[in-house]
């Protein structure tokens, strides 16, 4: 079974931005077919989504913790007009967050999800 959560941190980004969890299934949807825009390594992929209007180019740059299987984390965004990508110093946190992401047990992710920490979007069983 496929999961699919954004976290606390996502969500907040995503509210200033025209993206949708539509959009992003999508994305999960075209990177389960291996369209993945850049394996950063150590669980994390980013991957461009298109913002309504703008189409991918001038789009949203996601990075999301993966097992690139059953477990779809968006973690970060930022548009391409905010900056060109992120910092080194970043992408260990993010790494690290993934690897934390990544090792919850079942239980535990549904108990983020009540409690509010991730937000799962898309599922299929």
């Amino acid at each position: 079974m496929k999961r699919v959560f954004k976290t606390r941190h996502f969500s907040r980004w995503m509210r200033k931005t025209e993206l949708t969890d539509q959009a992003l299934c999508a994305a999960v949807a075209e990177m389960s077919r291996g369209l993945i825009d850049a394996d950063l390594g150590h669980g994390v992929v980013k991957k461009r989504v298109g913002l309504a209007g703008r189409g991918k180019r001038g789009g949203a740059r996601t990075l999301i913790a993966t097992n690139k299987g059953t477990r779809w984390f968006f973690v970060f965004g930022f548009e391409k007009s905010e900056r060109a990508n992120i910092t080194a110093d970043e992408l260990a946190a993010l790494q690290d967050v993934a690897a934390e992401l990544l090792g919850r047990t079942e239980s535990a992710l549904d108990t983020a999800v009540q409690d509010g920490a991730l937000q799962e979007i898309c599922h299929d069983d």
